[in-house]
């Protein structure tokens, strides 16, 4: 089976990261907005945004911001269309893939290393130089999309029973009964 191919793409070259660092303010188009309302199973995604502030970290970049959107779904209870709003956190950081550089060549050149990772997450890698700033927002948007969307209010009765049969072991039951 393959893999469902990711359709926001913002590259960022470390080498066009100022020192001072970069902010940057994505807006997804109807393209991009379609493929990921695919991709995450919901119905529509009128709105997605992400606002990234990008900086130097060590040998790579470290992106902070916010990934916002307004996902279109169908409620699980009642099965009515509703809208929801996603609002996550961002901060991730690229590194240059093992590959690309050695950390003890940097460090013997003076160059602040940081090896420790938050959360023990590991660093994404960077492609060639080259962050995906637009991929990273896409998978915090997915992560924070509720897989089982509720209208305010909306809670789950089971059915009445009717007859006297209340469950498929009830026959059963009566022929426990029977013998006795």
């Amino acid at each position: 089976m393959t893999q469902p191919v990711q359709p926001w793409h913002v590259p960022v070259r470390l080498e066009e990261v100022p020192d001072t660092g970069l902010h940057i303010d994505l807006v997804a188009d109807e393209h991009v907005r379609a493929g990921l309302a695919a991709l995450a199973g919901v119905v529509n995604m009128p709105r997605l945004e992400a606002f990234l502030d990008v900086v130097r970290h060590g040998s790579g970049l470290r992106a902070t911001g916010r990934v916002s959107a307004t996902v279109a779904q169908t409620c699980v209870v009642t099965l009515e269309p509703l809208e929801n709003e996603v609002d996550e956190p961002i901060d991730v950081i690229f590194a240059p893939s093992s590959g690309d550089f050695v950390t003890e060549d940097l460090a013997g050149a003076g160059v602040a290393v940081d090896s420790t990772f938050e959360a023990g997450e590991p660093p994404e890698a960077l492609t060639d130089g080259t962050a995906d700033l637009g991929a990273i927002a896409a998978e915090f948007l997915l992560l924070g999309i509720d897989p089982y969307p509720r209208k305010p209010g909306a809670e789950f009765s089971p059915p009445t029973q009717q007859g006297g049969a209340a469950s498929p072991f009830a026959v059963l039951g009566r022929l426990k009964d029977a013998k006795h």
